[in-house]
């Protein structure tokens, strides 16, 4: 998935000459926490609701700025932006790594999307197919070649369609497969994937009280 298939477009932008108060006004309204900031129509700073709520507050490094103060005073910048090329695994790394929440997307100098981090949920949500009736299986595999088509030829053996598929490391020497099936009989097929010498994580041998993520 990449971050053209999460980001939103077109974008709402403000000029850095508009005030905190017309800048926040606009994010209460249009129910947004972050607005990039333009100068000539290019993008030159990024402002969230929390920069306006610390730059006004009492409590501010140097005093607080008043209402009528320009977006430039208070604005992030350079501006850390994507490509819509990118992976959103990618969007989702730099976001961290500079704890920012939203990445404008840009391409060359124009920019042509954005993506938050409430898109990246709904892109997670989206890559492990919760959002169609299926059933969840967790299988730890050793990591070597084989083990995961061993996984999916029995599945398919059994006629069961796999909806989406992830894997992460666990340590140097197995992962995790995270599987969603197109059966709600998962307490089933997890028993007879044991029966195959699988190491099933998920569902637990003894069915929970609580319903099945």
């Amino acid at each position: 998935m990449l971050i053209k298939d999460v980001m939103h477009s077109p974008v709402l932008t403000v000029d850095e000459t508009v005030s905190l108060e017309a800048a926040y006004a606009i994010m209460l309204q249009r129910n947004i926490r972050h607005i990039p900031v333009t100068r000539e129509g290019q993008v030159v700073g990024m402002v969230t609701d929390r920069d306006i709520r610390l730059a006004t507050s009492a409590l501010a490094r140097g005093g607080a700025k008043g209402l009528e103060t320009p977006v430039r005073e208070v604005m992030s910048h350079p501006v850390v932006s994507g490509d819509p090329l990118d992976p959103v695994e990618e969007a989702a790394r730099v976001m961290r790594e500079r704890k920012i929440g939203a990445l404008p997307v840009m391409e060359g100098s124009q920019m042509v999307g954005i993506v938050t981090g409430i898109d990246l949920l709904e892109a997670l949500l989206r890559l492990t197919g919760v959002h169609r009736p299926s059933g969840r299986l967790e299988v730890r595999l050793l990591d070597r070649p084989g083990e995961l088509a061993g996984l999916t030829r029995l599945l398919a053996e059994r006629g069961i369609n796999i909806h989406s598929l992830l894997t992460y490391a666990t340590d140097s020497d197995t992962l995790n497969a995270v599987v969603r099936v197109g059966t709600l009989d998962t307490h089933r097929l997890a028993a007879e994937l044991r029966q195959s010498g699988f190491e099933v994580r998920w569902p637990p041998s003894k069915p929970l009280s609580h319903p099945e993520p």
